[in-house]
């Protein structure tokens, strides 16, 4: 029975579960869909989908968006005025339309369920038992949505996308290294593109930076790929970067015969803020130190850059050296030296190291901390309110990538600073496909405290 109602609600949905209906100047398909997570997945077709995290029941809501409607467009062309209202037209239409979508889904189910029951059974009675037990299935998903809906996750939007236009360059090693001129200037235009393209299709109300916003990109874990140095100038002209923070690991071994890698931060277009990490040498930082447009913090070191004060150490370990014994606690001692530091000088506004066991010293000396080291991102807020973002790899585990089974993911973060009171506001978190993929991926957060607040209900008439 079980088996039959499941069965016959999914046919039900697939056949006439779906509503077309107008929102704003789009026209759009409404589905809902069986799912295990979730959520809300609006279509965009071809350029890629929004995927935002609405609710968590065992159905999904997928709006594909068919077409925009020449009339209605030209009318906000026409009349940009209208604009300011848009946002409750499409909150009305979304509204009529999901109330449609309910209504259909409920006879759809119902009707799939029943009908499969009745050709399974043969007995009016059982068809029956089946259509109620799917029509309370379905009630009891709508609940669930309901209660745990989350209307705030529109101004979080998750972007994603396959370019058509990108090569397909997945294949061995050798064919990436051979073509790898190709590869890397089609993945700095791959994240041009979907930059452009997260701008221009996502309208839901996100977080607009202010043009006197400071705009930070934090970097980190390049490991010597080449391709990485393409991408971070995309991103500094994509975004107008302001400050390019690199916590670490630029290169692999920290050999002479690698410095001659750090050249392009002379031509970035945007100071480039580093500290040490543990496969960066003490002859990588003094290379670094002579090169245009560098600003390398070490020993608690600080520099103000575009208004905002940064302030950092190095990581205390080369772990290439394998002569060097390895002694615990390094790091946290390096953190209560930075700590110190920023305590006894000039209030800074983020503090910068390589490795998060340093960063954790810092918790309660300055707001934001920002490390690496670990190859994937996360973000927490520390017990004394500081927070610490954990960047993945830019360079996407550099070339040892090719190692794997799956290539790790390229990773680097846009951060949105308030240039009065110096606070980071929101971020974009840009993740791409690694060696030999051509995915996008760009999500937007906001910090807590900086999101809008609901409105209150209208007083009754």
């Amino acid at each position: 029975m079980v088996a039959v109602v499941l069965a016959g609600a999914w046919l039900g949905l697939l056949v006439v579960g779906d509503v077309r209906t107008p929102v704003g100047p789009m026209d759009t398909t409404m589905t809902l869909r069986p799912s295990l997570t979730g959520g809300t997945k609006i279509n965009v077709s071809p350029l890629g989908a929004l995927s935002l995290d609405t609710h968590t029941a065992p159905v999904r809501l997928d709006v594909n968006v068919d077409q925009l409607d020449p009339v209605r467009s030209q009318a906000l062309v026409d009349h940009p005025e209208r604009l300011s209202g848009l946002q409750d037209e499409v909150a009305r239409d979304v509204s009529h339309g999901t109330l449609d979508l309910a209504v259909r889904s409920c006879a759809a189910v119902v009707t799939g369920a029943t009908a499969l029951g009745l050709a399974v059974y043969r007995r009016p009675r059982r068809a029956l038992l089946a259509g109620g037990l799917a029509l309370a299935l379905l009630t009891a998903s709508g609940a669930t949505a309901v209660a745990t809906w989350k209307p705030e996750s529109v101004l979080e939007p998750r972007f994603s996308g396959l370019l058509s236009s990108a090569p397909s360059l997945v294949g061995s090693a050798r064919g990436i290294v051979s073509d790898f001129d190709v590869y890397q200037q089609e993945l700095a235009r791959l994240v041009t593109n979907v930059t452009k393209l997260y701008d221009v299709t996502s309208t839901l109300p996100v977080y607009q930076p202010d043009p006197t916003t400071v705009r930070v990109l934090h970097v980190s874990d390049i490991h010597l790929n080449p391709a990485s140095w393409k991408i971070v100038a995309s991103l500094v002209e994509q975004y107008d970067v302001d400050v390019v923070v690199d916590t670490g690991d630029t290169t692999d071994h920290g050999s002479a015969a690698e410095n001659a890698f750090l050249d392009p931060v002379a031509d970035l277009g945007a100071p480039y803020v580093w500290v040490r990490g543990n496969h960066d040498s003490l002859g990588t930082q003094r290379y670094l130190e002579r090169t245009r447009n560098a600003h390398v913090l070490d020993e608690g070191r600080a520099v103000t850059l575009a208004g905002l004060r940064f302030a950092g150490i190095g990581d205390p370990q080369f772990t290439p050296d394998r002569t060097a014994p390895r002694v615990a606690g390094v790091q946290e001692a390096a953190g209560r030296q930075l700590a110190g530091a920023l305590r006894l000088g000039p209030a800074a506004d983020v503090a910068v190291v390589h490795e998060p066991a340093a960063a954790r010293e810092v918790d309660g000396a300055v707001p934001l901390v920002l490390s690496g080291h670990l190859h994937h991102r996360r973000t927490e807020v520390m017990k004394r309110g500081t927070r610490l973002k954990v960047e993945g790899s830019t360079g996407g585990s550099g070339l040892r990538a090719v190692e794997g089974k799956h290539p790790d993911p390229i990773e680097a973060s846009i951060l949105y600073f308030d240039r009065d009171s110096r606070r980071l506001q929101a971020w974009d978190e840009i993740r791409l496909g690694g060696l030999g993929e051509t995915t996008a991926e760009v999500s937007r957060h906001l910090a807590p405290e900086n999101k809008p607040r609901p409105l209150p209900s209208p007083a009754p008439s």
